[in-house]
């Protein structure tokens, strides 16, 4: 035979207080972690951070003043932050990938699934945030250097060019990526397709930013 015990405990005084405030933490953190996913997956599937008003309407919210006060919140919690310009950064809200091993690309070897350590994408690729932004390639005169048409360029502003970087570069009033060369005083600017001609300055060179990483999206 089986016994259904059930203990009842009167809550008073302090017991009563701490259950409250117990309860309203975890109705908040759900609240909190909705809110989190929902920023989340606009940050996944836009390639960046909602707008404050976006956020009003991704929590279904009229007060600008409720955004900014959930928005605070979020920050103080040290899921995300603003930037200088107010606009919102990423923290703990970063989803990070699994790292399952290493893959042998000469000869085939027994490959066995192990968790060896968790990565963000965005602290293997980025360095410097504030001074990092992305392009989108067109055209094919790097094809030789592995950048092909479609993929994207990480780009430091921070760093300074040296021998055999790929940049991002305003030449007379025009501007090209290419592989940066400095011969002497002068600089050139290097294709990596035979169908291109280098290219040198004659009036003005700037160069925007230093290619860090490349991204190929197959499928």
């Amino acid at each position: 035979m089986q016994f259904l015990i059930i203990l009842t405990i009167s809550l008073t005084g302090e017991r009563l207080f701490a259950y409250n405030h117990f309860m309203v933490n975890i109705a908040n953190n759900k609240k909190i972690q909705v809110r989190v996913k929902l920023i989340s997956d606009f940050y996944r599937k836009s390639g960046r951070m909602p707008s404050f008003s976006e956020i009003g309407q991704l929590f279904r919210l009229k007060s600008k003043n409720s955004v900014f006060k959930i928005v605070n919140k979020l920050e103080k919690t040290g899921l995300l932050k603003r930037d200088h310009k107010g606009r919102l950064i990423p923290l703990s809200m970063k989803q990070h990938t699994k790292v399952l091993g290493t893959i042998e690309a000469g000869f085939p070897s027994p490959a066995e699934e192990e968790l060896i350590d968790t990565i963000s994408l965005d602290d293997l690729l980025i360095q410097n945030k504030d001074a990092t932004f992305l392009l989108k390639v067109t055209g094919d005169s790097l094809k030789d250097a592995g950048i092909l048409p479609g993929d994207m360029v990480i780009v430091d502003k921070s760093l300074n060019p040296v021998n055999g970087d790929i940049v991002i570069a305003q030449v007379d009033g025009e501007w090209t990526m290419k592989i940066f060369k400095k011969r002497g005083n002068s600089i050139i600017l290097m294709p990596a397709n035979p169908k291109y001609k280098p290219i040198q300055p004659k009036n003005e060179l700037k160069v925007a930013g230093v290619v860090a990483s490349v991204i190929r999206k197959y499928k």
